[in-house]
């Protein structure tokens, strides 16, 4: 069956606007990507938009075709307000952890704002801020249509570093598997070790039994 893309995103919109009306407020959407995968960064971003925009498809970036979210980010980047980018690489992950990597990252793409906003959405339901009201929202990205939009600019921008590095490391399939625990991907990984962009941290059996850990 065919998605209404029109519809689905008005849905988000609507969310939105009602907070927007019953609040008073500047409203931001933020979200990650990249918390799962075994190599690279997580990005996060955070995205704030005039009160009458509405972009036909934007919806949870995993739920977007490749090329759509290409052409989406452009819209969305164009059309916000202001929109900022956080990037946390395999290092630093590795030292704080995931957890708190994703903060840190969510975190900068706040500091990357022009303004400052009067309620933030957040995609999940651990995120914390000392001086900003937020709002924790399971699966916010289905819901919200600031969080799917930043959560198409985080997935978008990953994409992009990671199809970079397959330029450095030409044995390794980057542009396609993204870092995540693919079968192609470990088995890249079994062949030729790691990279300098892999997470140490990230323990997995099957390199385990391999002895390469």
């Amino acid at each position: 069956m065919k998605i209404n893309l029109a519809k689905r995103t008005r849905k988000l919109v609507k969310f939105d606007n009602k907070l927007r009306k019953n609040l008073e407020c500047i409203l931001c959407g933020i979200d990650e990507a990249g918390r799962g995968p075994v190599a690279g960064p997580i990005v996060a971003a955070a995205v704030i938009f005039p009160d009458d925009v509405f972009i036909e498809g934007v919806f949870d970036s995993k739920q977007v075709l490749p090329e759509k979210r290409e052409e989406l980010y452009d819209e969305i980047t164009s059309s916000a307000i202001s929109y900022g980018i956080g990037i946390v690489d395999n290092k630093e992950i590795d030292s704080i952890n995931i957890y708190n990597a994703t903060f840190q990252a969510m975190n900068l793409a706040i500091s990357r704002l022009k303004i400052l906003p009067e309620l933030t959405i957040v995609d999940g339901n651990f995120f914390k801020h000392d001086s900003l009201e937020i709002m924790n929202l399971v699966k916010g990205d289905t819901k919200s249509f600031s969080v799917a939009a930043a959560s198409i600019i985080a997935k978008v921008t990953r994409d992009r570093i990671m199809r970079s590095f397959e330029t450095q490391y030409p044995n390794f399939s980057f542009s396609r598997h993204k870092g995540y625990c693919t079968k192609k991907h470990f088995d890249e990984i079994l062949e030729f070790g790691y990279t300098d962009i892999h997470r140490r941290s990230y323990k997995l059996k099957i390199l385990e039994e391999e002895s390469l850990v």
